[in-house]
């Protein structure tokens, strides 16, 4: 059989053409320079490392200045939890049950040093109710921490309206917006927030690379100590070619965004009804709710989720999160939504790329209906 047609582009995505093109000349020719080095090849590699900078901030309407480069998004989500946090014992987080694992991780770690973190949790569709999560903010909070959208379900979270509350009060607010950019038009004003991290191999750079944008004026502490490459907040000599390469991924990413987006959706919805047809049950998760273009993750009846890609060997998809792939256990994010477990272990995730067609939607959502049929 050819190469399965890939529906899995939350777990990781293709390295574009241009973008590779782009960071070769930094691998090789020349490129070597230290971007802290003050001669001619160091120069450079700082005037590009800069002009990434820019790229990754026109990304989320801020400031360049804003920009901190990282070895990828879990070092952004470590940075902007614990950076903000610190070591408090007396520190308040208010999050989300379903955020990923780079953000749940730290929120636990402080909290087992005495840190109060306060975990909303979402309807049964997914989505956590903007009352509720500005009703967990208080004066003493030290972070609020929301993912823009859930890697997961594709479902969008009401960010804005968090940072808005949380703006009154005084309370920085991050997000996770691994899955986001690209996908929807992000603007840190708009939304209010302070922090917000992006992942490299989410939008077609290389893995090992990802950013956090920090609100300026923002105090936060470094997670790692060292020299003083990105303003003493992430020390350690830059990778300028995953730096460049992150740089053109954002900029693909935010030009044509509306026409991309509209077309991937399309596909999406063409999967849906393929499914809904040929799957009487089908539970599609996020009905009715705002989701990513790209997503869609639907509950088989009757059967478990690896059942049935184990039978559509042609279809290159996931159950879940590929940070929990192995897992005979429901999903931590179906579980926090109330689903029980025989819903829940029936989770597909199908996310669509960019250079995803129509036709291999249409066989991707024939094999899928007869994995299920066969199962």
């Amino acid at each position: 059989m050819a190469d399965p047609i890939l529906l899995d582009h939350n777990a990781t995505t293709p390295v574009l053409p241009e973008v590779l093109d782009a960071m070769l000349p930094w691998l090789r020719d020349g490129g070597f320079g230290n971007p802290s080095s003050d001669h001619p090849a160091g120069r450079r590699a700082r005037a590009a490392v800069e002009g990434a900078r820019s790229e990754v901030a026109a990304a989320l309407g801020g400031s360049p200045e804003g920009v901190v480069f990282t070895g990828s998004g879990t070092e952004a989500d470590n940075l902007a939890v614990i950076g903000t946090c610190g070591e408090l014992a007396a520190a308040r987080i208010v999050t989300t049950a379903i955020e990923h694992p780079a953000v749940e991780g730290p929120c636990a770690r402080l909290e087992g040093r005495g840190a109060t973190v306060v975990r909303v949790r979402p309807g049964p569709g997914g989505r956590v109710a903007a009352e509720d999560l500005v009703g967990a903010l208080s004066g003493d909070t030290t972070l609020a921490t929301v993912m823009l959208a859930n890697n997961e379900t594709g479902v969008l979270q009401p960010v804005a309206e968090v940072g808005a509350a949380a703006r009154a009060l005084g309370i920085p607010v991050h997000t996770d917006a691994a899955q986001a950019v690209g996908r929807v038009p992000i603007d840190v004003d708009a939304l209010d927030v302070d922090l917000v991290t992006v992942v490299g191999h989410k939008i077609g750079a290389p893995k090992g690379v990802g950013a956090l944008w920090v609100r300026p004026g923002l105090a936060l502490r470094p997670v790692l100590v060292g020299g003083g490459q990105e303003r003493g907040l992430r020390p350690g000599t830059e990778n300028v070619a995953g730096i460049v390469a992150l740089g053109v991924a954002c900029r693909l990413a935010r030009e044509g965004l509306e026409a991309r987006s509209a077309r991937v959706a399309a596909l999406r919805d063409r999967l849906e009804a393929l499914l809904r047809a040929g799957v009487p049950g089908l539970r599609v998760t996020g009905e009715g709710l705002p989701r990513l273009c790209n997503t869609l993750h639907v509950r088989f009846p009757g059967v478990t989720g690896p059942e049935v890609l184990a039978r559509a060997p042609g279809v290159a998809a996931s159950t879940g999160s590929a940070c929990h792939a192995g897992t005979t256990e429901p999903s931590g994010v179906l579980v926090a939504m109330g689903l029980d477990r025989a819903d829940a272990l029936g989770a597909v995730r199908l996310s669509i790329g960019p250079a995803t067609t129509a036709d291999e939607i249409e066989r991707a959502g024939r094999w899928l209906v007869e994995a299920w049929r066969a199962a």
